[in-house]
């Protein structure tokens, strides 16, 4: 990790080669790519290990337990692959360093605060949804789904309205 970063991607050549990938999720395993998933998948499996019967009753987490396995499903293996690649590409180019980021007037406290209060509410919209920003933007809208479009749009409007009201935390 010594020595100067290396550029980051093109990103038209980073957009061609997501839409390739997705293209090959799609005619190798029948659907696209996705990530919420997972974090159904880990509750039930956590669920199962604490309070089994109560989970395999719980009707949103049953279905998961009586499948079996939770974890055995193709988004688990997504989903660490996507950690792992990032891992690998930012030891590759020279770009891993922990911090937490915010601004001046954030310490990181109230950042990490703000991230985890931020990834459960888009965490509980996505299953919501049934979708999270991979599933239902990307795959969605390349399969010319309506809802991935509509998904889109209130996606980009919801950042841009919290990006304005936090914008005072970061400057």
């Amino acid at each position: 990790m010594h020595g100067q970063p290396r550029p980051y991607w093109n990103p038209l050549v980073a957009g061609l080669i997501l839409g390739l990938a997705l293209l090959a999720t799609f005619l190798v395993t029948g659907h696209g790519l996705g990530a919420s998933g997972l974090s159904a998948r880990l509750t039930a499996a956590l669920g199962s290990w604490i309070l089994p019967e109560a989970t395999a009753a719980n009707a949103y987490l049953g279905g998961y337990v009586k499948a079996g396995a939770p974890l055995a499903g193709w988004i688990t293996w997504e989903v660490l692959g996507v950690v792992l690649g990032g891992l690998i590409g930012s030891l590759t180019s020279r770009r891993f360093r922990p911090k937490v980021e915010g601004g001046p007037r954030l310490t990181p406290a109230r950042r990490l605060t703000y991230a985890f209060v931020g990834g459960a509410l888009v965490g509980f919209g996505a299953r919501l949804a049934r979708g999270c920003t991979s599933g239902l933007g990307l795959s969605g809208s390349a399969t010319l789904a309506v809802a991935g479009f509509v998904f889109l749009i209130a996606f980009f409007a919801a950042g841009f309205l919290t990006m304005r009201l936090a914008r005072g935390a970061w400057t």
